[in-house]
């Protein structure tokens, strides 16, 4: 077991000292605030959530190892916690201190089942990056291939599935996630299902090589890493070395590339969602490089999403509605996809309001560095707070809602300015 995990014994205490606190935390607020109006016991509610999230954060940062993997999967979540909770854990870091290279070398060599030095010509002992369930390696391979190869920490997924039910039980026992026990399994099961998923690299090679297969046909500048097999295992990846610039270095090329760059992004997302059913749910910058020939290389494929044929019915048909801005039939959908209960109502105003706000960006000449979308959804949270118990965070929209919305501030990174209508109207054509 590696530094970052710790021992099980160890985690378990310090998970459950965490747990404590926090139930004191809460009984004591209840207690000071028991006979306050609801005001103030709104406002001490959202204190002591405050509180408890930036705890909850701290611990599972220090912990590192499987607790902050658990974490960082709960962040994209977010929506089933109090959002003070919800902005505390998002800000969990991605990086890890690196391991040992003692330590990578024994599990390279054990993985593999032959010396380092035979299985690669040169091996990098420093890590490019480290995160928290294993870290990256530059190396080159004998026949000359430049690669990268990701290294699992020893003991990481032997930890993982104990730290999940902890971090679970810690939230159940401070009431605060948002959502009833049914639904509460369904999404716990679902992160589990991407914790166990991300742990084997077998699977993420088989993802990689799908995807890459998809989308060669499609597009050539869609850049895929290849997979090497035989210096491949569920602990161990290796994978061609694709270089490219930062999303930061990106945002300061001509307009035309950067948007170019845009288009790309949006279009294999909409090829992956609705074509192949299938996409990468990470939509974090540093898992895209970009060239100025207009190329975007994707990286890690730990995080992929299957979606049935009958929520691809339900989007398309959603879309559809809210182009035509028919209210009942979006609601039929939204209720068909779990994400608005049948009870309670939304006002049509807002309905009207919010359609305008979320399909500028898809429907005008946009620019994202201006960013008006976003500012106008800000007020109409505002209006629409005393509704938004009609809403249901659902296990079928929340990661295509987490990733659409991540490729977005991607956009506003790389200040796109561009008219996006015709992708929409390929991607989901207006009429059937």
């Amino acid at each position: 077991m590696s530094k970052n995990a710790s021992t099980p014994g160890k985690r378990f205490m310090k998970l459950a000292s965490m747990t404590a606190s926090i139930a004191t935390k809460t009984v004591s607020s209840s207690i000071r605030n028991f006979n306050a109006d609801e005001e103030q016991k709104n406002l001490a509610r959202s204190k002591l959530f405050q509180d408890i999230g930036i705890q909850i954060a701290d611990t599972l940062g220090e912990m590192k190892g499987a607790v902050m993997k658990v974490g960082q999967i709960a962040s994209q979540y977010k929506d089933i916690f109090p959002p003070e909770v919800a902005k505390a854990i998002s800000k969990l870091q991605r990086h890890a201190p690196a391991m040992p290279f003692v330590e990578i070398k024994q599990q390279v060599e054990k993985e593999l089942g032959k010396p380092l030095d035979q299985a690669f010509k040169h091996f990098d002992e420093h890590p490019f990056a480290a995160a928290s369930i294993g870290q990256v390696h530059k190396a080159i391979l004998p026949n000359g291939s430049e690669v990268v190869v990701k290294v699992q920490y020893p003991g990481i997924d032997e930890a993982c599935e104990s730290d999940l039910k902890q971090v679970r039980l810690a939230l159940r026992l401070m009431g605060m996630l948002k959502v009833d026990k049914k639904l509460q399994d369904r999404l716990f099961r679902e992160i589990q299902d991407s914790l166990h998923e991300e742990l084997n690299y077998e699977i993420e090679a088989q993802n990689l090589q799908v995807f890459r297969t998809f989308h060669e046909k499609l597009d050539s500048k869609i850049i895929i890493p290849r997979v090497f097999p035989a210096h491949s295992t569920r602990r161990i990846l290796t994978l061609s070395l694709e270089k490219g610039e930062t999303i930061e270095t990106a945002s300061n090329w001509d307009l035309d590339t950067r948007n170019e760059i845009g288009r790309r992004l949006i279009h294999a997302l909409g090829q992956q969602i609705f074509f192949l059913r299938r996409f990468h749910c990470d939509p974090h910058p540093g898992n895209f490089a970009f060239r100025e020939d207009g190329s975007v290389i994707i990286y890690d494929f730990g995080g992929v999403k299957t979606l049935s044929n009958d929520i691809i019915t339900h989007f398309k048909a959603l879309v559809r509605a809210a182009r035509r801005r028919d209210i009942p039939a979006l609601e039929t959908h939204l209720i068909g996809l779990n994400a608005l209960s049948e009870s309670g109502k939304f006002p049509e105003d807002l309905y009207h309001a919010w359609l305008e706000v979320l399909l500028r960006p898809l429907l005008t000449h946009y620019d994202f560095t201006e960013n008006s979308a976003h500012q106008d959804s800000v007020k109409l949270v505002r209006q629409s707070l005393k509704y938004w118990d009609v809403f249901k965070p659902s296990p079928d929209t929340l990661m295509v809602n987490r990733t659409i919305s991540g490729q977005y501030w991607n956009l506003i990174h790389l200040k796109v300015h561009d008219q996006l209508n015709d992708l929409f109207e390929e991607l989901i054509p207006s009429t059937e």
